[in-house]
């Protein structure tokens, strides 16, 4: 019978979605009875327990949903490596300011600068922030466009791409776009048009998207409303995974 209030405890815990109440009140009760804390400062102590547990597993859902194909915060990118980039203006991105007032990014650059980590760190503090995000190439995002549309679900997906608060679209330009592709792709930018921040990086400059989208008319009509609230992040320079994997690969001589 004495180990009945804690099974009624834990039901009740476990009812209410309450994970971490139920597996430290134990042992703060320990700790607080031997500070000589009252049961208000107790229950608050435990109340905040709950509440940064709860925010630490809705960011770590909210990265699950994203999708991203790495989890790469800016912390660890090293900016010296690519001198062209404003790093003040990426740091002030990492507020997400942008992303409520429903402003673009785009990252340039050649091959191997970075782009996609900036992407990700980007993402990652959007994630942490609150806010949805969805992360995908444009190729294989295309790829889901075409499919949807043949499978009558066009429209469905279109809706659930339309509600993250930033959509990044990775690798722009690596894959010329069909005719039907650069359509649809066309399609989610003009439906996120001043409804939604999306973040965009590309291996080409602006002058060459013709390339990919096979129509000057088109294009056209892209940049007009992707870059009418633009930031521009200039990422040219030498291959920063180049230099990275050099630097790995030293590292064991020099220690």
């Amino acid at each position: 019978m004495t180990d009945a209030p804690q099974v009624l405890l834990a039901y009740h815990l476990k009812t209410l979605k309450l994970p971490t109440f139920l597996r430290e009140y134990e042992k703060l009760a320990r700790q607080c009875a031997a500070e000589g804390a009252d049961h208000v400062r107790y229950l608050i102590r435990l109340a905040e327990l709950e509440l940064i547990d709860r925010e630490r597993r809705m960011v770590e859902r909210r990265i699950r949903q994203a999708k991203f194909p790495a989890v790469k915060s800016l912390d660890s990118f090293d900016f010296k490596a690519i001198p062209s980039l404003n790093k003040m203006l990426v740091l002030e991105l990492a507020r997400c300011e942008y992303i409520e007032r429903r402003e673009n990014v785009i990252a340039l650059g050649n091959s191997g600068t970075g782009k996609t980590h900036i992407a990700l760190g980007l993402g990652l503090a959007a994630c942490q922030k609150g806010l949805t995000v969805g992360f995908i190439t444009a190729a294989a995002l295309v790829h889901e466009l075409i499919e949807a549309r043949d499978e009558k679900r066009l429209l469905r997906f279109q809706k659930q791409l339309a509600k993250y608060k930033l959509l990044i679209i990775d690798e722009l330009g690596f894959v010329p776009l069909s005719k039907t592709g650069a359509e649809l792709l066309f399609e989610v930018f003009s439906q996120r048009y001043e409804r939604g921040a999306t973040l965009v990086t590309s291996n080409l400059p602006f002058d060459e998207w013709t390339e990919v989208f096979g129509s000057e008319r088109l294009t056209g009509a892209l940049l007009d409303r992707l870059t009418h609230h633009v930031h521009i992040l200039e990422m040219n320079g030498d291959s920063y995974r180049l230099k990275q994997s050099k630097k790995r690969r030293k590292s064991p001589k020099n220690t």
